[in-house]
């Protein structure tokens, strides 16, 4: 078995109040970002790479995450599709002021946790992610 993550965290767990409304915003973000083939759903969770979501049994989450995203083109899909799976606005495609070349999107999900992709300018990653296989 195989699986791959990410460099700077383990993962992220949200709580939600409804899991199939979030299971509609994420899978709009993911499929934006190119990535909703990936998504795995289990009994009232789903999870993608670092992101694990499933039912709050008491207050929901409140964070802020930001995915990467390729280009400018995938920011303004990104908020495009979160926007008709139920997102609500926080700031449209644009560039901020967080540094040189930062063009970024946000919308709030079901819950309230606020959503970003963020284009960093023109890079090159030194891999695609990190393999874990199984000994």
């Amino acid at each position: 078995m195989e699986f791959h993550r990410g460099r700077l965290f383990d993962h992220v767990h949200l709580r939600v109040a409804d899991v199939d409304a979030s299971k509609r915003f994420y899978r709009a973000a993911f499929g934006a970002l190119g990535l909703d083939q990936e998504v795995v759903e289990g009994e009232g969770n789903f999870y993608l790479d670092d992101l694990y979501v499933d039912k709050a049994d008491g207050p929901v989450s409140h964070v802020h995450i930001a995915f990467i995203a390729k280009d400018q083109e995938t920011v303004k899909a990104f908020h495009q599709a979160v926007l008709a799976a139920g997102g609500r606005d926080n700031g449209p495609p644009g560039e901020r002021d967080y540094h040189p070349g930062y063009y970024a999107a946000f919308a709030f999900d079901p819950d309230g946790n606020n959503v970003e992709a963020v284009f960093h300018g023109p890079f090159k990653r030194s891999a695609e992610s990190v393999v874990y296989t199984a000994l």
